[in-house]
């Protein structure tokens, strides 16, 4: 059984909800014929207008959408996740978000359904906590290198091409040898990974990416993943 998890460096239904192409191949991923999605909105501290776009789009989509929320009155979180074909973390505060899943043990549900074969996926602090840091703004004046749930080995970036501070603090961290590589996403790209190796580069927006970042003979070297266009 092979154990899928596609992280998205910026963009989807988090920002509009005019062009569904990720979303569509993240549940074209599954086997079942109307695959159940559950959005975790955590990062948000599960904002409505956030819920409210997840339902607009996937309610249009081939699939059956949930949501699991930790702010109000938390159903079975074990029976919830276990019972789902794909799993979609939002954006927001990944150290925050990450903290609220630790008191709840939600690190220990989701990776006894990744192991079971459930699909992982999500956006910025969505993408970012399948690895094992992730660079995150959760700190309002300074990017920084968080621990996250280690599903992936190694560092993940995303807004890589979208925000001015992300590709300096990269080289930085990379020149300083505090990370030895970083998969670092454009908006509007998505790394799909099998097994916790990079499979596919899928981008849903023109001209965009996602490299594979290290430090060699004194140079950081952003090697890039081969498209696959949507």
């Amino acid at each position: 059984m092979n154990k899928h998890i596609i992280a998205i460096g910026g963009g989807g239904f988090g920002r509009n909800t005019s062009s569904f192409l990720i979303e569509k191949y993240i549940i074209s991923l599954s086997p079942n014929d109307c695959p159940r999605i559950c959005f975790l909105p955590t990062a948000t501290g599960d904002n409505d207008s956030y819920i409210v776009r997840f339902y607009s789009v996937f309610t249009r989509l081939n699939c059956q959408p949930t949501h699991l929320d930790f702010f109000k009155r938390t159903v079975d979180i074990n029976s919830h996740i276990m019972n789902q074909d794909i799993i979609f973390v939002g954006g927001g505060n990944t150290k925050s978000m990450i903290a609220v899943w630790k008191e709840w043990g939600m690190n220990n549900f989701l990776r006894k359904a990744y192991d079971e074969g459930v699909i992982m996926s999500g956006v910025s602090a969505g993408a970012i906590c399948w690895f094992t840091n992730g660079i995150t703004d959760s700190w309002e004046n300074e990017l920084q290198i968080l621990p996250c749930l280690d599903f992936i080995n190694g560092t993940c970036c995303p807004h890589y091409d979208e925000e001015p501070s992300r590709k300096p603090f990269v080289n930085k961290v990379l020149r300083e040898g505090i990370i030895s590589n970083c998969i670092s996403i454009d908006g509007g790209s998505a790394m799909h990974f099998i097994d916790g190796k990079p499979f596919k580069n899928i981008s849903f927006k023109a001209n965009k990416n996602s490299y594979n970042c290290s430090y060699n003979n004194d140079k950081v070297i952003q090697k890039p993943f081969p498209i696959f266009q949507l």
